[in-house]
């Protein structure tokens, strides 16, 4: 126990002693916590982020006033470090915080894990489907003693609990084998995560006695069986190591006990001291609401690798809708209509349910003729954007259009990306007098027609509300921090299943592209009562506080702390260069030759061929990181002809290719790696000991700033954060944080030695267009500037310096 008041952190430290720079960052996150502030902290590997964040919120837990602390990153590694080191801090601990690790429906659900399922039904809706019905069956008939004893155990009143768990476990019996459900005792049951749950390996359809009419919906009776323990959980905390529960834990212990795991996590993260999840969880709109019943001013946040949490986010609150869904969206509607055609009798039923939502049928009749016109306005817009591009060859079908029509996606901008004016699909709905009345009310007739295909029992899985609701968006949001797009997806099949020759080379579909995260980051910092974010690279902490909505907190008079911190480790161990070399840009090297030749490259090339042959001839595993993977095949391509090792190129590929790709690396003799920097080989990795000893960051890995997409985030960065600001801000710095990245992977330890190189002059001081400034100050003071010509010795002399650490 600390005698020290100021550090009763330690008691709750899960080590002897606190790294040299640990110990300033709890006190600081402690303080600006008390404060209800947050702390925008940049600590590269070795500074113990991880452990000083939940130490500090351990204090502000258990001594100060906050209730839970919420973690969320988006590397799966890294939620693995902060479940490890709260099972390390509670091992001190007499009294353990309760923690639980979140993970997706789609990794929980018994049903879906196993392909029980039909193959055209997504998991998220047939289990939405299915709690649905259940729900329903469980709802009960009036005041009953179950319902007392239920109220009593959930400590509310008699009139908040609306299912009966007596009926809940009827369910439950009905879909035992030997229960009254089954014919028979020998039935194969269902097993999932190791273990064998209580139910059949197949769907289950509920008791006749217990629906009116000949219709038996099917239930879930996992979901059954969290209605019968009165929605608790029949799995503790203390079924994880040291009180922290993850999936590896919840999923077999819940699943072996018929309790939907998805619910028994959701339970648990309600009387949680520590949740940790990913972004999702907490920044995406459709997932949040598990998270919500948590959140609050008693909330502690901790972001880790807030480098990644503008981009991240972007994403999560951009929309897309595709065009087959919009055809789903406009037959859900065709569908009702057309039942109400068939009949008087048809007619009336269809009314009443509707009416039921305040929704006559002239509405759907509306809905169904606005999506059927917008149809026809997209594939005409999208026709006439590749008649200009490309010529009208491609309209002739195959070959003609594989030949023409380019094999990658296509960006369509619906407004000038630089400009704030209406979106031409917008104009074209007021002009054919679909106004924002009807776009405001889509997703509620989406509702009721949805609600109605259920109440009359069509076999339908509708979209309508869905849409909807992402139409309303696309009417309400602002032009100026949102861009409307056509994107063409780029995805060939075969052309006889598609009426548009187009449609055999790309998915189409509405995008709403979200410009301004930092609008709605405020709003969510803003609700917590304060946090940590943090990075190996969060650096220049001010334009992070801007583009955060951390800097419009500080406005409101919220505390917000700063701090960076240093390598720790010993800075002999490592050599740090700029190699002043002409600047990779895609003006200065163009295009690199399709045969490969030499003798057809320009200067720029040239230069840079030489120093990456250098570079990939040091001893110990090399990354090589270049802007992008076209530039990767090409530096791949030559070095696999001039240098005496194995050269691995990365591509764009699936998870699965790429860690069977990152294993090679690993294993056996050194190698060369060649990939891009914005792909995933150059974070979230770690390459510890003896597995990189060389990493050089080729360019600035600027995202293709001709980009609609780029350009409209430029123009909304310009009027919120100032002209002069903009490019910076929205390319610069990310890609600035993306090259730091990559060189933040070489050494991962005290003991580790290694080199770290940028190459080009725009990292130099004072070059035209340079970065330098936006390195943090002990890069700055460390980098040291070289040309190519000196880099091979400079090479050899380090490796000679460090000779007995020299690998083969």
């Amino acid at each position: 126990m600390a005698s020290d008041p100021s550090e009763r952190w330690r008691t709750y430290f899960g080590f002897d002693e606190p790294y040299e720079n640990q110990r300033d960052a709890i006190e600081a996150a402690i303080e600006v916590g008390r404060e209800q502030g947050y702390l925008a902290m940049e600590g590269p590997c070795g500074t113990g982020k991880t452990m000083a964040a939940l130490t500090a919120a351990s204090v502000l837990i258990r001594d100060g006033p906050y209730e839970n602390v919420v973690v969320v990153t988006p590397v799966k590694q890294q939620r693995t470090q902060f479940v490890e080191d709260l099972r390390t801090l509670n091992a001190g601990l007499d009294e353990p915080l309760c923690g639980v690790a979140l993970v997706g429906k789609r990794d929980l659900c018994p049903y879906g894990r196993e392909g029980v399922f039909p193959e055209d039904v997504g998991v998220h809706d047939r289990c939405e489907d299915l709690r649905e019905n259940t729900a329903g069956l469980v709802e009960s008939e009036g005041t009953s003693d179950d319902m007392a004893v239920a109220s009593a155990e959930v400590g509310g009143e008699e009139s908040d609990i609306w299912w009966d768990p007596q009926r809940a476990s009827d369910l439950v019996r009905h879909a035992r084998p030997g229960g009254v459900g089954q014919q028979s005792i020998h039935v194969e049951t269902l097993e999932t995560a190791g273990v064998e749950t209580p139910y059949p390996s197949t769907q289950q359809s509920a008791p006749e006695s217990m629906v009116d009419g000949e219709n038996t919906p099917l239930y879930c009776p996992f979901e059954a069986d969290w209605y019968a323990r009165n929605r608790g959980s029949p799995v503790g905390f203390d079924a994880g190591e040291e009180h922290v529960v993850t999936a590896e834990e919840y999923l077999p212990a819940s699943a072996a006990r018929g309790t939907c795991p998805h619910r028994v996590m959701s339970v648990l993260l309600e009387s949680a001291d520590v949740v940790v999840g990913n972004y999702n969880h907490l920044f995406d709109p459709a997932s949040r609401p598990l998270l919500a019943p948590v959140l609050g001013e008693e909330t502690f946040l901790v972001v880790d690798e807030a480098h990644r949490l503008e981009e991240r986010v972007r994403d999560l609150l951009s929309n897309r809708v595709g065009r087959q869904t919009l055809v789903q969206a406009r037959n859900d509607f065709s569908t009702l209509v057309s039942r109400a055609q068939q009949s008087p009798q048809n007619s009336q039923q269809v009314r009443d349910e509707l009416a039921s939502h305040d929704v006559p049928l002239r509405a759907l009749e509306r809905a169904r003729d606005f999506y059927d016109d917008l149809l026809a306005w997209l594939d005409d817009r999208i026709a006439r954007h590749l008649d200009e591009e490309f010529g009208r060859t491609w309209r002739t079908g195959p070959p003609a259009t594989a030949e023409v029509l380019p094999e990658h996606d296509i960006e369509l901008p619906l407004r000038d990306p630089k400009t704030v004016e209406q979106d031409e699909l917008t104009a074209w709905a007021e002009s054919a007098g679909y106004t924002g009345d009807l776009w405001r009310s889509l997703s509620a007739i989406g509702n009721a027609t949805e609600s109605t295909i259920d109440e009359l029992g069509l076999t339908r899985t509708p979209v309508c509300t869905a849409v909807g609701a992402v139409m309303g968006l696309w009417w309400e949001y602002d032009h100026a921090t949102h861009l409307r797009e056509i994107e063409l997806e780029y995805s060939p099949k075969d052309e006889r299943s598609v009426s548009e020759p187009w449609e055999a080379h790309y998915t189409a579909g509405l995008v709403l592209f979200e410009c301004m995260p930092g609008e709605s980051l405020r709003e969510v910092f803003e609700g917590l009562g304060g946090g940590i974010l943090m990075s190996a690279t969060l650096e220049p902490l001010d334009v992070f506080a801007e583009v955060s909505g951390l800097s419009a907190l500080r406005e409101s008079n919220r505390p917000v702390v700063e701090r960076t911190y240093d390598l720790p480790f010993p800075e002999s161990n490592r050599a740090s260069w700029i190699v002043d070399a002409t600047p990779f840009t895609a003006r200065n090297r163009g295009n690199p030759a399709e045969n490969d030749d030499p003798e057809t490259w320009n200067r720029t090339r040239d230069e840079y061929a030489q120093v990456l042959r250098v570079l990939a001839r040091s001893p110990g595993n090399v990354l090589l990181a270049m802007p992008n993977y076209r530039e990767a095949h090409w530096a791949g391509r030559y070095l696999e002809r001039v240098v005496d090792r194995p050269v691995l190129v990365d591509e764009s590929s699936t998870n699965e290719e790429t860690e069977t790709l990152k294993q090679q690396f690993f294993g056996g003799e050194s190698k060369v790696l060649v990939t891009s920097t914005r792909g995933t080989l150059t974070e979230g990795v770690d390459y510890d000991g003896e597995k990189l000893h060389c990493c050089g960051v080729v360019g600035v890995p600027l995202v293709n700033i001709g980009s609609p997409r780029i350009t409209a985030v430029k123009r909304a960065y310009a009027d919120a954060f100032g002209s002069e600001n903009a490019f910076e801000y929205a390319l610069t710095v990310p890609a600035l944080r993306r090259a730091r990245q990559a060189l933040g992977r070489v050494i991962r330890g005290a003991d580790e030695v290694g080199i770290r190189v940028f190459v080009g002059r725009r990292y130099t001081e004072g070059a035209r267009h340079s970065v330098f400034p936006y390195l943090s100050t002990g890069e700055q003071d460390e980098f040291v500037r070289l040309t190519p010509e000196f880099l091979d010795g400079q090479i050899a002399a380090f490796w000679n310096e460090h000779r007995h650490e020299r690998p083969s």
